[in-house]
């Protein structure tokens, strides 16, 4: 389903726990980085996803390569990638069992998104959670 209302997404951020980001940074200047940052300190599990600093740590969370090196349950996946990416991980989000697919603002693929509405994911595009969680609180929705 795709959730672009403001209850949908409240709705959505209720009942997720564990995030997996994919194309997390170590760069504090970085938009990942600082939403891992937001995520982190709003209580949810956030495994960082990316092949470059893998078994690193980031964050005080351990860095995974790929999704497929993740063992244990993700309710999301959060992707700061370039859309043409998005294929290969709504491959990977399927192949894990994540129920939810967040893509980051101007991270878009038409066919993709398309698949993962018709694989019966719940998707959220081109936004932010580090915008849209405290827009939601401040309308008392969370």
């Amino acid at each position: 389903m795709r959730i672009d209302t403001d209850e949908s997404l409240a709705a959505l951020f209720r009942r997720v726990r564990t995030i997996a980001l994919v194309g997390a940074s170590h760069k504090p200047e970085r938009p990942s980085y600082k939403v891992m940052e937001f995520l982190l300190s709003e209580g949810f599990k956030v495994t960082p996803v990316n092949p470059g600093l893998a078994g690193q740590e980031l964050q005080g969370q351990t860095v995974v390569a790929s999704l497929s090196d993740i063992n244990h349950a993700i309710d999301m996946v959060d992707v700061f990638r370039d859309g043409s990416a998005l294929p290969g991980v709504l491959a990977e989000t399927i192949a894990l069992g994540a129920p939810a697919l967040w893509t980051q603002l101007a991270v878009r693929h038409a066919d993709a998104e398309r698949d993962a509405l018709d694989q019966g994911l719940d998707l959220v595009v081109d936004k932010c959670p580090l915008q849209e969680l405290p827009r939601l609180r401040s309308r008392g929705l969370i």
